[in-house]
């Protein structure tokens, strides 16, 4: 029996359906946002990407002005609590934090007066609002550019705005904005219509990274339906930066 209770089976680790070993995006640090809820919640994610084929996971909590009023600090605590759960159980797993960053006004403020957490290098995850396109995207993005981040758009996808106005995805990526993909959207977890877009991202060959955007084991699942997608295979042949993580 484990520290935590768990009698889980030995199994197989599963073949790297993703041809990368690195995940970008996920929310595995518990109790700071919508994703793992305790410790042990945690670890078992961890277990579950491990099996995936995941070697490395950069995890990145929400920071929200109005909501997850995550910090630095209590980020890297988190960071350093669930590294210590994983070697007591003997999961060997290269753990790091950056942040999933919410577009308001906060983020502006941090921008002028913060260093903001990032990965490899100044890689900066940010997510806008699932209602509108903010009105100053463009300017924001420029400021982070002259800061030299590297600024990388969480699931572009996702936002229905944007879904019968193609060429925005076009626009931004031509700004140098990285478009992240959540490899669920393949499966359909996130509905028709973000599938369809990811899947013309993919032919139109403008997604640069991919992510699990792992909160909770029915991500776990999904990633598991979505193993035999014929567009998984082919977003693999794009020059993905995760290999470079």
């Amino acid at each position: 029996m484990s520290f935590f209770g768990l009698f889980s089976k030995k199994e197989p680790p599963l073949p790297s359906y993703y041809g990368v070993s690195t995940d970008m995006h996920s929310h595995l640090i518990p109790g700071i946002d919508d994703g793992a809820k305790d410790l042990k919640e945690s670890v078992e994610l961890v277990k579950e990407l491990k099996r995936l084929g995941f070697k490395k996971l950069i995890t990145t909590p929400h920071i929200m002005s109005d909501y997850y009023r995550n910090t630095p600090e209590n980020i890297l605590s988190g960071l350093s609590e669930v590294r210590d759960a994983l070697a007591f159980e003997g999961i060997e797993m290269e753990l790091e934090a950056a942040a999933e960053y919410y577009f308001d006004d906060g983020l502006i403020r941090k921008l002028d007066n913060e260093q903001l957490l990032t990965f490899s290098g100044k890689h900066l995850l940010f997510e806008i609002s699932y209602i509108n396109c903010p009105d100053n995207i463009n300017e924001v993005v420029f400021k982070m550019q002259v800061q030299g981040y590297k600024p990388v758009l969480a699931h572009p996808e996702r936002y229905p705005f944007w879904h019968n106005n193609f060429e925005k995805y076009h626009e931004f990526h031509d700004l140098g904005v990285l478009l992240q993909l959540n490899i669920n959207s393949l499966s359909g977890y996130y509905g028709h219509e973000a599938k369809r877009t990811a899947e013309r991202m993919i032919d139109e060959g403008i997604i640069d990274l991919v992510g699990t955007d792992c909160h909770h084991q029915r991500h776990i699942q999904a990633l598991k339906n979505g193993l035999s997608e014929k567009y998984m295979k082919k977003v693999l042949k794009l020059n993905l930066l995760n290999t470079a993580l």
